[in-house]
């Protein structure tokens, strides 16, 4: 059985699907979307930067959604349909447009404001991120409560074995040292402009709940594993409340895919720009049959590909 999975933010890169915009009408249909929805030409902003500009974060997580959606929508059309959907943060939003959860005009814009009420939540320069190597996540979630005295830290990414931490930058640094006492093989600050997944996106997470009570959401069509708790979302109700816990809870992304493994799903296609869970999934289980979408051109290479093992 065949899961899309999604990327979330830190995929982003000007220039990407140009060469899907180029050629397919249906594309620049979506991309004119997401221009009418944002008051702005995001698809100036994806194609010619400024690469700073792309990367903040109320602009990468639209720009991400953008670009995934019309990947997806060439694999539909291709009569490439999954039999489940999964996402990283970010990525939720695209799994959900594809199991006909959220229309994409309304998850653009929605993106787009948890990218600004994450960011204003907290104050730039005051928390960041930091990847862990080499602990296993009882060790890491000991670490930051040794490191609490200094400040909020905490455990906010399980993506492979290695995983992430947020909070305020006194309370990383403090932590960063007690990793490396326990034996952590590296500590890595990530290149990001505030503590997400963490207690401290409360604010945006509240923010973020009114603007979800005023979007229609259907049960999805297939199966959606949440990051929040690695369970299936089968209802409106269930998705307004993944949706919302997200933002401010930690990304279970290594148990969403044993979920996924141990329910029977053994093919992931990657729909969206860049790698990154690609490389991921094959951490997590190196026998998962991953299926990348880059290389745009052959795009109808991979449909035949992917047709092959329906």
């Amino acid at each position: 059985m065949m899961v899309f999975v999604f990327p979330g933010q830190g995929s982003q890169q000007v220039g990407m699907g140009k060469s899907l915009y180029d050629r397919y009408d249906f594309v620049r249909d979506i991309f004119a979307i997401a221009d009418d929805v944002l008051g702005f030409s995001m698809t100036e902003l994806i194609f010619n930067g400024p690469e700073e500009e792309l990367q903040k974060t109320a602009n990468a997580q639209p720009a991400i959604l953008t670009v995934s959606m019309a990947m997806h929508e060439l694999l539909k059309r291709g009569g490439v349909r999954p039999d489940a959907a999964a996402g990283h943060s970010l990525g939720e939003y695209s799994a959900l447009v594809a199991a006909g959860a959220l229309r994409f005009r309304d998850a653009v814009r929605l993106v787009r404001l948890r990218g600004q009420f994450m960011q204003e939540a907290v104050p730039l320069g005051r928390g960041g991120m930091m990847a862990v190597l080499g602990l296993t996540r009882e060790e890491i979630e000991e670490g930051c409560r040794r490191a609490l005295e200094t400040g909020t830290v905490e455990a906010a990414n399980f993506n492979c074995p290695g995983q992430v931490v947020a909070g305020e930058t006194a309370a990383l640094k403090r932590a960063m040292d007690i990793f490396r006492e326990m034996g952590a093989r590296r500590c890595v600050p990530l290149p990001v402009s505030a503590p997400f997944h963490s207690t401290l996106m409360a604010s945006a997470a509240r923010r973020l709940s009114s603007e979800l009570e005023k979007v229609e959401v259907q049960d999805p069509a297939i199966p959606v594993v949440a990051n929040i708790d690695a369970r299936y979302v089968t209802t409106a109700a269930q998705v307004r409340d993944a949706l919302e816990r997200q933002v401010s809870g930690a990304v279970l992304w290594e148990q969403c895919v044993h979920r996924l493994l141990g329910d029977g799903y053994n093919v992931y296609v990657e729909v969206g720009p860049g790698q990154v869970l690609t490389g991921l999934i094959k951490k997590i289980n190196k026998q998962a049959s991953m299926i990348n979408l880059q290389g745009e051109t052959e795009a109808e290479k991979i449909i035949a590909r992917l047709k092959e093992v329906l």
